[in-house]
C-alpha cells in the first residue's frame, strides 16, 4: 500500500497544487490564514523524512570528498555563473533582477531533502551537506549581490532569515529525529512505530504544496506580465541544473544516488526563506516578491517532473541491469 502511495505521489502533488490554486483564487482570506502553517508543516515533513534515514550514516557522508567537491563546485561556482548569464537577458529593472538573484543564488536547505528521499537519492549525504551549504551561502551571498547588483546591504537581512530557517527547519527536526531513533533503538514495537512514520512524507508534502499554491496565487495574478519573462527563464534554469548535475556526477564518478542529490539540490532554491526577505524590502521593490512567488510555483512543477526524470537519468545498478 505504501509503495502504491509513493508510486502515485506525483498525481497527489498535482492535485494538491491545483486545489491550492483554486482555494487561493476563491478564498484569499482562507489562503492567507493557511500560510501561517507553512513552516510547521515543513518542520513536520522534514522530521518524518529524517526518521526514515539512518542518521548514523551522516558521519560517513561528511568525509565524502568527491561528492562535497562536486556539490560545492556546482552550487557556488557553476550555478552563480549560470544565474548571471540568465539575468543578462532580463529588462534593466532593479526589482526584477534583484528578485531573480535572491531566489536563484541561494540553494534550498529544506524541502529538497524530502524530494531527494522520495526520488531515491542518498538522503544521509544530502543532510550532511546542508550545514556546509548554509555556511557558504551566508559567506558568499554578500559577494554575489555586490558583484551582480551592488546590493550587499541586503545580505544581512537574508542571513538572519537563513539562520532562522536553518534552526527551525533543519536543526530542530533533525534533533527530534535523532532522539526518536535513540528512543526506538533495539525495541521492536517502537521501531515499528518509527517505520510507520514513513507514510507521512507524501501526504505532508502534498499539504505543503497546497498551502504554497493557495497563498501565492494572488501575487502571480498581480504581476501576470512577468510570466512572459520569468517562466521560460526558470524552466531554462531547471533544465541547466539537471544537465549540470549529470555532468558533475560523471566527472566526479559519483554513484547514481549521489548524482540524484546533486540534481534535486541544484534544481531547488530557498524560496521559502527568501520570500519573507522579499516581503520586507523597501517600497518600490514589490516586484521582487512576485519574482520569488513565480519561481516557487515553477519549481513546484519542476520538482514533480524531477521525481519522474531523475531516477531515469541517474539509474542505480539494479535499474541499469534491467535496461540491458
Amino acid at each position: 500500500m505504501r509503495e502504491r502511495l509513493e508510486r502515485y505521489q506525483v498525481v497527489a502533488y498535482l492535485v494538491a497544487v491545483l486545489a491550492g490554486l483554486l482555494v487561493g483564487t476563491r478564498s484569499p482570506a482562507l489562503a492567507e490564514s493557511l500560510a501561517v502553517g507553512l513552516w510547521p508543516l515543513l518542520g513536520a515533513l522534514l522530521y518524518a523524512t529524517f526518521t526514515q534515514v539512518p542518521l548514523l550514516a551522516l558521519r560517513r557522508a561528511l568525509v565524502n570528498a568527491r561528492f562535497l567537491s562536486a556539490a560545492v563546485l556546482g552550487h557556488f561556482v557553476a550555478i552563480p555563473l549560470l544565474v548571471w548569464l540568465l539575468v543578462q537577458g532580463l529588462p534593466a529593472e532593479p526589482a526584477l533582477r534583484l528578485g531573480v538573484l535572491l531566489v536563484l543564488l541561494v540553494p534550498c536547505t529544506d524541502w529538497f531533502l524530502s524530494f531527494t528521499h522520495l526520488g531515491g537519492g542518498d538522503t544521509p549525504t544530502a543532510i550532511a551537506f546542508t550545514p556546509l551549504s548554509l555556511l557558504l551561502q551566508l559567506a558568499l551571498l554578500p559577494l554575489y549581490l555586490w558583484l551582480f547588483l551592488g546590493q550587499a546591504e541586503l545580505a544581512g537581512l537574508l542571513q538572519r532569515e537563513l539562520l532562522l530557517a536553518f534552526g527551525g527547519l533543519i536543526l530542530l527536526p533533525l534533533a527530534a529525529a535523532w532522539l526518536t531513533e535513540r528512543w526506538a533503538a533495539g525495541r521492536p514495537r517502537r521501531e515499528r512505530g518509527v517505520a510507520a512514520l514513513g507514510w507521512l512524507p507524501v501526504p505532508l508534502l502534498a499539504l505543503v504544496l497546497f498551502v504554497v499554491a493557495a497563498g501565492q496565487v494572488g501575487q502571480v495574478r498581480e504581476f501576470l506580465g512577468l510570466l512572459l519573462w520569468l517562466v521560460p527563464l526558470f524552466v531554462a534554469f531547471l533544465g541547466a541544473a539537471l544537465l549540470l548535475a549529470r555532468w558533475l556526477a560523471r566527472a566526479f564518478r559519483l554513484p547514481a544516488r549521489q548524482g540524484r542529490v546533486l540534481a534535486f539540490g541544484f534544481g531547488s532554491r530557498n524560496s521559502f526563506v527568501v520570500l519573507p526577505l522579499a516581503l520586507a524590502l523597501p517600497a518600490g521593490l514589490e516586484m521582487a516578491v512576485a519574482v520569488v512567488v513565480i519561481q516557487s510555483l515553477v519549481e513546484l512543477v519542476g520538482m514533480l517532473a524531477f521525481l519522474h526524470l531523475v531516477p531515469r537519468l541517474f539509474p542505480d545498478a539494479a535499474q541499469a541491469a534491467g535496461t540491458r
